[in-house]
């Protein structure tokens, strides 16, 4: 049986929209049959974010209600085999939302998919807390700020006690000399979420070149990151990965 995994922030700008994309993409290169979902109906980024813009056309609410079949409303991404897509409607989140209905196409998800990816809002609000009454596992981005892990800490507080157990943290768009200034490294960030590290992502001009050339970052030719997605990824399967950028970021 599949597991669905709920990327959450807690706040915008944090870059938990790339993280969404890249993992699902690092998961589909390992072979992996990945769906990745857009639960951002105000911005509904995510097709951007896979280089998947013109090849949707089914959103979610088409499958839990029933007006579609899950394989059919699922887009497969034309890039990178195993990768698959399913949006946000375009008129925003539905007011009568049956949680039956979404309980029942997880389930058919994860009958269907080794791994689901569910891009969360930012905030708290009645889409994320649909994903996470519905996720496994939940992954949650913060960036070195103190606003970040603010956030971010009340979004932790929600997660578990929505029940989900299984939460790891990835630490995005890390600066290193901007860590050093305000006199703080990843163990600190660590301690004020208390979630587990999942993995470290360094700041990468080449995410925002890669997206611009329509190249998922784990094809793009200068792909620094994208390493560091991979390692994340290899991680959430069960491989022992260390934590290479680690010791360097502290």
């Amino acid at each position: 049986m599949g597991k669905v995994i709920a990327i959450a922030s807690g706040k915008g700008g944090t870059g938990k929209t790339t993280v969404a994309a890249a993992v699902s993409s690092c998961l589909a290169v390992l072979g992996h049959k990945t769906l990745c979902i857009d639960f951002d109906t105000e911005f509904r980024n995510l097709d951007f974010a896979l280089c998947m813009l013109e090849y949707t056309v089914m959103d979610f609410t088409d499958v839990a209600s029933g007006r579609m079949d899950l394989k059919e409303a699922c887009s497969e991404s034309p890039k990178i085999p195993n990768l698959f897509f399913l949006t946000s409607p375009p008129d925003g989140f539905p007011d009568d939302v049956d949680n039956r209905a979404f309980k029942t196409m997880f389930n058919n998800i994860r009958d269907e998919f080794d791994y689901c990816i569910v891009d969360c809002p930012a905030g708290i609000g009645p889409e994320f807390r649909l994903a996470i009454n519905n996720a496994d596992m939940a992954i949650i981005v913060a960036t070195g700020d103190s606003v970040s892990m603010r956030t971010v800490n009340r979004a932790a507080s929600v997660v578990r006690e929505a029940g989900v157990k299984n939460l790891r943290l990835l630490v995005n768009r890390v600066k290193s000399r901007d860590l050093k200034e305000i006199k703080i490294d990843i163990d600190d960030i660590i301690d004020a979420i208390g979630v587990q590290l999942l993995g470290i992502i360094p700041e990468d001009r080449n995410v925002c070149l890669a997206l611009h050339t329509n190249t998922p970052l784990i094809l793009y030719k200068k792909r620094r990151s994208a390493y560091d997605f991979l390692d994340a990824a290899r991680r959430i399967v069960g491989e022992d990965i260390p934590l290479r950028q680690y010791k360097r970021l502290r």
